[in-house]
C-alpha cells in the first residue's frame, strides 16, 4: 500500500503520527522556493506540526526551480511524506515517525510559471521561504518578463511585483520573507538585491517603497542535519514497521533550530507556528545563535576533523564511541571554546546547554557523518571559525589553549599532501590515503616539501594571507603547535590525545 491521501485512513500501525483530514483543506499560505530535504525536514516540519495543532492553519506551495529530478513520486503520494526523526536527546535514544501533510502543490518554475504568478496574487499568501543554496542569493541580469527569470531573486521580484500590481500597493498585502540560505544577514542581502533588480528593470518608485516598507525580510539561521533518503535496507525495515510504501520518506536528527530575526509583532503573528516548538525562535537579534553554532558546533568540528582522521576514525559517531576522543572534544568545548565566547549576551549556562546538545548530535547512532566531508576547504574553515577563538582565549586567559593547539597541529599534518593530477591533491596517514579538497592545498604541498616539521608551524602560522593575522604573535602558541605536530608524527594521534587527557585529569 502506497502512502497517499486515499490510503492514509488504512494505516493502523500506531507507530506513526497521521494527519487529520482537516489538514488537507487548509488554505495555501506559504510559497516555498526549494524542494530540498532541509526545508522538508525543518521548516515544513514546524508548519506541519502547527497545522496538526490547529494553530498556523496553512499549507505550502513549493516552487521547483531546477530542471533536474522529477516530482512524480510526490504527485503519486499527494505530496505526503514520512519523516523519520532519530537521534540522541538528553543523552537517550529517540525515534519518532510522522506523516507530513504540509505541502499542497509542487510547481515547476519552467513549466508552471503562470500558475506561480496566479498564486502570487492569492489573498491567502502570507509567507515566502527559500533555500536555494548560498549561490542562489546573488544579483543577476533577470528581467521580470522572462518566463521565468533565471535566478531566485529574479523570480521573487516578479512574484512580489505581480502582488503589488494586483493589490495596487495595498500595505496590508506585504509578505513575511525568510531566506534560509547559510549566509549572514541573508534577509537584508536579499532585499538589497531585489531593490537593485527593481532599478535595473525600471520599476516604479512606489514599488520599491512598498517592497521595503510593507514586506518583512527576516534574517534567519537554520540548523538540522537532514540526510534525506535512508539506506535501502533501513527504509524497507521502516516501511514494514509502519505498514505502507513511501518513496518520499526522509530522515532527520532530533535537534532542530530555526532562528528568525525580527522585533515585529506582525511577523510573530503571521509566523504563529513558532508557538508549537522550542526549535523556532523569533528574536530581535539572532547573533547569539549564529555564534553558538559557528563556534561550538562548526568550530569543534573543524578543530577535530583532522585529528579524528589521523586517529583512524571515519565517521563522527565512531569517534564519539572512543572514550579518549569523546573527552577531548568535550573538554575542548567546555574549557577553551566556551570561555572564549561567553559575555554579557551569552551566559555560561546557555553555552553549556548548547554544547551538551552538540555532543548528543555527535553521538547520534543513526547518522554516519564522514570526517573527510568536514575537511572540505579546511583552511578557510579554520580561519573563519577558529582563529578568532585562539586569539580570544589568549586575550582573556593569557594562556595557550592546549586542545586548540593539538587541533591546529592535526590540521597541519592532515594538509601534508602532494599533487596527483592537475588541481588534485592527496594526503596519506597510516595505511590510507585521502583527498585534500582545499583551495590552499598547493601552498601546503609546497611548504611541506621545503620545510622541516620543527620549523613548518612558524612558517604557516606567520602567513597572514592564510589567517588574516600573524599567529606566531600569540605567545607560546607556535611552540605548543610545533610540539604537538612532532608528537603526532612520532607517536600518533592517540598518544597526543592521551597526553592532553592526562594533563587535564591529574
Amino acid at each position: 500500500m502506497i502512502l497517499n491521501k486515499k490510503n492514509i485512513s488504512q494505516i493502523s500501525s500506531g507507530q506513526v503520527e497521521i494527519p487529520a483530514a482537516a489538514c488537507f483543506d487548509l488554505p495555501e499560505r506559504v510559497l516555498q522556493f526549494g524542494t530540498g530535504v532541509l526545508l522538508r525536514g525543518l521548516t515544513d516540519y514546524f508548519i506541519d506540526k502547527a497545522n496538526k495543532k490547529g494553530i498556523f492553519r496553512g499549507r505550502i506551495v513549493i516552487v521547483k526551480s531546477t530542471g533536474t529530478g522529477d516530482t512524480d513520486s510526490f504527485a503519486a503520494q499527494d505530496n505526503l511524506y514520512t519523516q523519520c526523526i532519530r537521534g540522541i536527546q538528553a543523552g537517550k535514544k529517540s525515534e519518532e515517525y510522522i506523516i507530513n501533510a504540509s505541502v499542497s502543490r509542487i510547481l515547476s518554475a519552467k513549466n508552471d510559471w503562470e500558475k506561480i504568478l496566479q498564486y502570487a496574487a492569492s489573498p491567502d499568501l502570507a509567507v515566502v521561504i527559500s533555500n536555494t543554496t548560498e549561490v542562489g542569493i546573488a544579483l543577476g541580469d533577470d528581467r521580470i518578463d522572462d518566463q521565468p527569470p533565471a535566478s531566485f531573486p529574479g523570480k521573487l521580484l516578479t512574484v512580489l511585483y505581480k502582488r503589488f500590481k494586483q493589490y495596487k500597493g495595498d500595505p496590508s498585502k506585504g509578505l513575511v520573507i525568510i531566506p534560509t540560505e547559510l549566509i549572514p544577514d541573508n534577509g537584508r542581502l536579499l532585499l538589497s538585491i531585489l531593490l537593485e533588480l527593481s532599478v535595473r528593470n525600471k520599476l516604479e518608485e512606489g514599488f520599491s517603497q512598498w517592497l521595503t516598507n510593507c514586506n518583512d525580510f527576516c534574517n534567519s539561521l537554520v540548523d538540522r542535519i537532514v540526510p534525506g533518503k535512508l539506506p535501502a535496507d533501513q527504509q524497507q525495515e521502516i516501511q514494514q514497521k509502519l505498514g505502507y510504501q513511501d518513496d518520499c520518506m526522509i530522515m532527520s536528527e532530533t535537534y532542530r533550530l530555526w532562528a528568525i530575526e525580527s522585533s515585529s509583532g506582525r511577523v510573530r503573528e503571521v509566523l504563529s507556528f513558532q508557538a508549537v516548538d522550542e526549535g523556532v525562535v523569533i528574536a530581535p537579534d539572532i547573533h547569539i545563535f549564529r555564534e553558538l553554532k559557528l563556534r561550538l558546533l562548526n568550530g569543534s568540528h573543524t578543530f577535530c576533523c583532522g585529528l579524528a582522521w589521523l586517529a583512524g576514525f571515519t565517521v563522527v559517531r565512531e569517534a564519539m564511541e572512543d572514550a579518549a576522543f569523546s573527552r577531548f572534544i568535550s573538554r575542548l568545548m567546555e574549557r577553551e571554546i566556551i570561555p572564549s565566547i561567553i559575555g554579557p549576551d551569552l551566559s555560561p549556562e546557555l553555552a553549556r546547554e548548547f554544547a551538551a546538545k552538540v555532543l548528543d548530535r555527535y553521538r547520534n547512532p543513526y547518522l554516519d557523518h564522514p570526517w573527510l566531508s568536514i575537511t572540505l576547504q579546511y583552511t578557510s574553515k579554520m580561519k573563519m571559525r577558529n582563529v578568532p577563538l585562539i586569539l580570544e582565549f589568549h586575550n582573556r586567559l593569557g594562556e595557550v589553549p592546549r586542545h586548540m593547539a593539538l587541533g591546529f597541529a592535526a590540521h597541519l599534518l592532515f594538509m601534508r599532501c602532494e599533487a596527483v593530477s592537475e588541481g588534485k591533491y592527496q594526503g596519506r596517514s597510516a595505511a590510507r590515503s585521502y583527498p585534500v579538497n582545499d583551495e590552499r592545498a598547493a601552498y601546503y604541498a609546497e611548504v611541506w616539501s621545503g620545510s622541516e616539521p620543527g620549523k613548518l608551524p612558524r612558517v604557516v602560522l606567520g602567513n597572514t594571507g592564510l589567517w588574516g593575522t600573524d599567529l606566531t604573535q600569540v605567545p607560546g602558541f607556535a611552540d605548543k603547535v610545533t610540539e604537538e605536530l612532532q608528537l603526532l608524527i612520532s607517536e600518533g594521534a592517540d598518544a597526543a590525545m592521551k597526553l592532553v587527557d592526562e594533563a587535564f585529569t591529574t
